[in-house]
């Protein structure tokens, strides 16, 4: 088997494997591989194989993979999941909120939740509110004045 045939079969699998793990590392490997196997194509020695991989495998990784990681893997959505997606969203009061009594209960988004009053208003049965924070299995919410 040829050497260069070596190289890009090794590259290949580093790019399948590259799937697996996203943060461009073992393609900078691969591409490096890549460099190689055009270095023994062309009848380069060993050494010269080996010092292609590994300079180009150090420039891909530093000069190449910022660059990469910055516009490839942007992940700065700042999308709100579970309860923290709450805050913000209405619902209507299914038992009445009265701060004294520590009582009430709101449906939001087809879920029955603990509902507390932020202002320590009464709100009854069948209002309109909107959830201001989470605590645990408390929503603090507000009448919403139509």
């Amino acid at each position: 088997m040829n050497l260069w045939l070596i190289w890009v079969v090794v590259a290949v699998v580093l790019f399948i494997l590259e799937i697996f793990t996203p943060a461009f590392v073992l393609a900078c490997f691969g591409i490096g591989c890549l460099v190689a196997g055009l270095a023994a194509y062309f009848s380069a020695g060993v050494v010269i194989q080996v010092v292609t991989f590994s300079l180009f495998t150090v420039v891909v990784f530093f000069g190449i993979r910022p660059f990469v990681l910055k516009f490839l893997f942007r992940r700065k959505l700042d999308i709100k999941t579970n309860v923290d997606a709450l805050a913000g969203k209405s619902g209507f009061v299914i038992e009445k909120i009265a701060a004294g009594e520590n009582t009430g209960r709101v449906n939001v988004q087809g879920e029955d939740w603990r509902g507390v009053s932020i202002d320590d208003t009464v709100i009854e049965k069948g209002e309109k509110i909107i959830v201001k924070s989470v605590e645990g299995t408390k929503l603090f919410v507000e009448k919403v004045s139509w």
